[in-house]
């Protein structure tokens, strides 16, 4: 009787655990589509072919949105080209080369930190060395190495997580049929743990977007009617564009619907860069079966 007693206690309390973790889930799914399903409603009727090539006008009542969409992509390629290869970079010297001592352990310990540092930390930073210090100005250049720097710690530790996923087996094997060090990593290890760097390529991607503090001491100008021509041009970008609609435009108002549509065009960029890096990371998902 004790022991049915003690299976029916196990029973009920694994069903209320699962009933809890799944009331969680789907609470956690119903805001997200709630917020998004609010930014659609209410941006939607806003998005228009004018809205999306033309220029902004009137002091950003009136217009499109054109220089901040083109700024925001600008942004994420130029950061994400400096990031990318440096970060992954760093996590192969750190998981491959460098052996386990104290300097390892500083070393991870302070790109750990890094990553929990407060952006707007790292916008004074690039202003005061990129922008100040090198003369790069408020540019793309200064704000696509600020943001790069920003996300350079996700990038390292999926990068050196996703290597030490790799079995130690594949490198012993991989040396005893007289592959070099650099081969072994380039051959065998990379290409297994592809689909997982790529994940931390997702993830610096969805932040690089949708930063405000970092871009906003180096590179984002509030009323910029038009496209940049080069590295060191200033550039609007839709996370300070909407910040600015929000809370200190000309006629808050008025631009308000202007806020609303560029929220959700910043959403759907965000996920169509997302989709996009998941197809590669698919790619070479498929390329090990």
């Amino acid at each position: 009787m004790t022991l049915q007693r003690f299976k029916l206690s196990k029973r009920v309390n694994q069903l209320i655990a699962f009933n809890l973790f799944r009331g969680i889930s789907f609470l956690i799914v119903g805001i997200l589509f709630l917020i998004i399903g609010f930014i659609v409603v209410r941006g939607f009727s806003v998005i228009s072919w004018d809205f999306l090539t033309k220029m902004p006008e009137d002091g950003m009542t009136g217009g499109g949105i054109m220089p901040a969409i083109v700024g925001t992509l600008c942004l994420v390629v130029g950061s994400i080209l400096f990031a990318f290869p440096v970060g992954m970079l760093s996590g192969i010297y750190l998981n491959e080369y460098l052996k386990e001592n104290w300097f390892k352990k500083i070393v991870r310990s302070m790109t750990n930190n890094l990553a929990g540092v407060p952006s707007i930390i790292f916008g004074l930073f690039g202003m005061a060395l990129f922008v100040q210090k090198l003369n790069f100005g408020d540019s793309i250049l200064a704000g696509s190495l600020t943001l790069g720097l920003m996300v350079l710690p996700i990038i390292i530790r999926t990068t050196e997580e996703a290597l030490k996923s790799v079995d130690d087996s594949l490198r012993i094997g991989s040396y005893a049929l007289g592959a070099t060090k650099l081969q072994t990593i380039r051959k065998v290890v990379l290409p297994i743990c592809y689909p997982n760097i790529m994940t931390g390529l997702i993830l610096s991607i969805s932040r690089v977007s949708g930063e405000t503090a970092p871009i906003l001491f180096t590179v984002a100008a509030y009323f910029l009617p038009r496209l940049p021509h080069s590295v060191f041009d200033q550039v609007m970008a839709l996370p300070y564009h909407l910040y600015v609609l929000a809370t200190s435009g000309t006629n808050m108002e008025k631009s308000r619907p202007m806020a609303y549509g560029t929220a959700l065009v910043l959403i759907v960029i965000v996920l169509l860069v997302n989709l996009l890096a998941n197809s590669v990371r698919k790619y070479f998902s498929n390329k090990l079966k």
